[in-house]
């Protein structure tokens, strides 16, 4: 009897697989506000990369279109150093409230508009290259149709979103801040 391929969906938590190993994450849908395209689901991996670590992942995201999207679609990442499941469910939120609008792209900055977790004072988050993964994990991902790229989100306070947006990502990277702690003061 011959199987099924995997649909594009299955190839990606595969892949996600390869990158947290025996985690199994829990799934959250996110309903689509947007006719046409599928719910987002929310990937929270408990305990990754290390105990009281969580990270989170979206799909959904890559089957919406943007104009500046050749080709490659993202679909985003988080790693934090916390056990609230809040910040995977909120990458997820964000993914669907902006698909379509919002690119993604390396050095945007997304205000969400208040607290994003009870723990901290962060209200904003940074896109950049996701953390702990190297770029043979997160760029280019055939799954079959336009290839992904996972897309880096980094809790910031409103001063560095401001910051970068006015000097740039890569002059934010240069200060001296821990990329996990979702405690940490601002560092501008």
């Amino acid at each position: 009897m011959l199987r099924a391929m995997p649909s594009r969906a299955e190839r990606y938590v595969a892949h996600l697989d390869t990158l947290t190993g025996d985690v199994e994450p829990r799934l959250q849908p996110i309903t689509s506000t947007h006719a046409g395209l599928d719910d987002v689901i929310a990937f929270v991996f408990a305990d990754e990369p290390e105990p009281r670590y969580l990270t989170g992942a979206t799909y959904g995201l890559s089957l919406a279109d943007h104009a500046e999207w050749h080709g490659v679609r993202p679909e985003l990442w988080i790693s934090v150093r916390s056990d609230d499941p809040v910040w995977a469910l909120a990458i997820g939120y964000l993914a669907e409230q902006l698909r379509g609008t919002c690119p993604f792209v390396y050095g945007d900055t997304i205000d969400f508009g208040q607290p994003i977790a009870p723990e901290s004072a962060m209200t904003a988050f940074a896109v950049s290259a996701p953390a702990g993964l190297d770029a043979h994990q997160y760029t280019l991902i055939d799954i079959g149709g336009p290839p992904i790229s996972i897309a880096g989100c980094y809790p910031v306070h409103d001063t560095e979103r401001k910051y970068i947006r006015e000097h740039g990502i890569d002059a934010f990277w240069q200060l001296d801040w821990d990329l996990y702690d979702v405690r940490r003061p601002p560092v501008v």
